[in-house]
């Protein structure tokens, strides 16, 4: 018996991009999170995620009629069939995940996927989504950088209860906001309606992954929080959180066209920086130019593998080496 590739490809890319965007993309939402509750059990902080996740998946797929990637591939139908190069970017996504790059998983899943036209769009809007974040981060802590982080820098918490709650109830918006938009990065690879137990199948793939990510305390990615002021200060993650939370519901809002919430990530902690610097010296001047630049420069491998990929893809589907490896995949 034949085997099917095409359907092979599918299940392939699915648990790959789930496992990549796991690996990479969730520490944005879920790095302050982890490393303001150091102290509390992995699995505790697990349960949490995993209630959201759960709710989140399966509330879209209910009310969006099968749907759990909430209407974010409208424009970017299923392919007829499936080949190696469905494949590839979550696996370069991995690769770039070993090396501690906080790299945009939408172009790089969704690049392969889309028109041009949807594409611009895609980045047009994510460039859109770190400029709001940076200058929404930016002003906002240089209004309040004096009154509250000043204060959270030289004060102890005196209220830890109140704060914890804070702290888990901004990730929990955070995490949701989050979700909604980056679901689209994992189910554009499984047919858009998904009947209830492939539903189950998924939510148990996605806990399950976020189980080892929890474990590991969110490994090499992690580095972009921790290399920030403050941001294992509970109440600091606290607003982190709602403020990119906030950002990510504005444009949700907007359109159903998909965004990278990589740039949206990096433009909040690179305006919270440049404020905290200049309002309370929190490190030399000079250091806040590298360490802005080198995240963006970052993200923009993300785009520039993205945009190579496809490029490659495509000269391989013209027929660079695409004779048996396009055979491959029929």
């Amino acid at each position: 018996m034949d085997l099917d590739w095409s359907f092979i490809f599918m299940m392939l890319g699915f648990g790959l991009a789930a496992y990549s965007i796991i690996a990479n993309d969730v520490i944005q939402t879920l790095g302050t999170f982890l490393s303001s509750n150091k102290h509390t059990p992995w699995w505790v902080l697990w349960i949490f995620a995993s209630v959201v996740l759960s709710g989140v998946l399966l509330y879209g797929w209910f009310a969006n009629g099968g749907d759990p990637a909430y209407g974010r591939l409208t424009l970017i139908p299923l392919p007829e069939r499936f080949y190696w190069w469905h494949v590839a970017p979550p696996l370069m996504l991995l690769l770039l995940t070993r090396f501690g790059f906080p790299v945009s998983t939408t172009f790089l899943v969704l690049s392969v996927f889309s028109t041009q036209q949807v594409m611009t769009a895609i980045v047009l809007k994510s460039v859109s989504g770190y400029a709001v974040a940076f200058t929404s981060a930016l002003l906002s802590y240089w209004l309040l950088a004096r009154v509250i982080e000043g204060r959270f820098l030289s004060v102890e918490m005196d209220s830890p209860r109140l704060w914890t709650f804070l702290q888990w109830v901004s990730t929990g918006f955070l995490w949701s906001q989050w979700l909604i938009q980056d679901l689209a990065n994992i189910f554009v690879y499984v047919p858009r309606q998904q009947r209830l137990y492939e539903m189950l199948g998924a939510v148990f793939l996605l806990v399950s992954l976020l189980a080892v990510l929890f474990y590991q305390r969110g490994g090499r990615i992690q580095r972009i929080v921790t290399s920030k002021t403050n941001t294992a200060d509970i109440r600091s993650a606290t607003i982190i959180d709602f403020i990119y939370g906030l950002v990510l519901l504005f444009f949700k809002e907007l359109s159903n066209i998909p965004m990278s919430t990589t740039w949206v990530f990096v433009g909040l902690l690179a305006g919270r920086e440049i404020a905290l610097t200049y309002r309370l010296d929190v490190r030399p001047k000079s250091e806040v130019a590298p360490l802005i630049l080198r995240d963006l420069g970052k993200v923009t491998v993300g785009l520039a593998s993205s945009v190579a990929l496809v490029l490659l893809i495509e000269f391989a589907k013209n027929g660079g080496w695409a004779g048996n490896a396009v055979a491959a995949g029929k």
